[in-house]
């Protein structure tokens, strides 16, 4: 897969009815080395001081990487996260636009590591990492 785009519209289908589906995390584009999402706020992302709640960044920013880990993946492999960390910088609300790119720090054959910087309306607003386990056939 090295050297090629994937087309987006793969990775919609999978996470079409699930989870991160469900929050609405939209696929931009996805490369060997970056891959982008986007999230429109509604209330449903919203913890009750009216902010977006700290596992909606998680779930979020932990489905850009797994697009990243997945286009890496050798074929018949799957992955799991094994690890994650998140830092929120600014907060953000209904209305707001979250977009988030990834990138891999490792890329291994037993794990890779990446990392997700997150924006609300271009500012800068969370940084990501996780550390996915690669899971053999």
């Amino acid at each position: 897969m090295e050297g090629r785009v994937v087309d987006p519209s793969l990775y919609r289908e999978r996470i079409a009815g699930s989870f991160p589906g469900r929050l609405g995390v939209e696929v931009v584009r996805i490369e060997a080395d970056e891959v982008e999402g986007r999230l429109e706020i509604d209330e449903r992302h919203l913890h009750p001081g009216g902010f977006v709640h700290g596992g909606v960044w998680v779930a979020f920013a932990d489905t850009v990487a797994a697009w990243g880990t997945l286009r890496n993946l050798p074929p018949g492999h799957d992955f799991t996260t094994i690890e994650l960390k998140t830092n929120v910088f600014a907060p953000a609300r209904a209305g707001d636009v979250l977009t988030a790119i990834g990138s891999p720090l490792h890329r291994g054959r037993r794990t890779q590591v990446w990392q997700v910087r997150c924006s609300s309306n271009e500012r800068s607003a969370a940084f990501f990492t996780c550390t996915q386990m690669v899971l053999q056939p």
